[in-house]
């Protein structure tokens, strides 16, 4: 199984997605399930530790009404191989 690289999110990434989410005017626990992800990744997504999946940035940029700077800097960052998006994943 080939090793990914993990990847640095851009500076600004994270505090970006943090105001758009408070923007949208949802608490962390309410985006976590309409996003369909876990706690400590969306905290690590908007502490600026983590970049997410092609999949979850969709999502986010749905959700939290992106404009389109904001969606040019999130699939930017944005990766094709992480998470659900990982070649090597099974199906469930």
């Amino acid at each position: 199984m080939e090793q990914r690289i993990r990847r640095t999110p851009p500076a600004g990434l994270g505090p970006l997605l943090n105001r758009a989410r408070l923007r949208a005017g949802y608490r962390l626990r309410e985006a976590e399930r309409l996003l369909a992800v876990s706690h400590p990744y969306l905290l690590r997504l908007e502490s600026g530790e983590r970049v997410p999946s092609r999949a979850v940035a969709s999502r986010i940029a749905a959700l939290f009404v992106l404009d389109d700077d904001e969606r040019a800097k999130l699939f930017a960052a944005a990766v094709d191989d992480a998470g659900a998006d990982h070649p090597l994943r099974r199906p469930a």
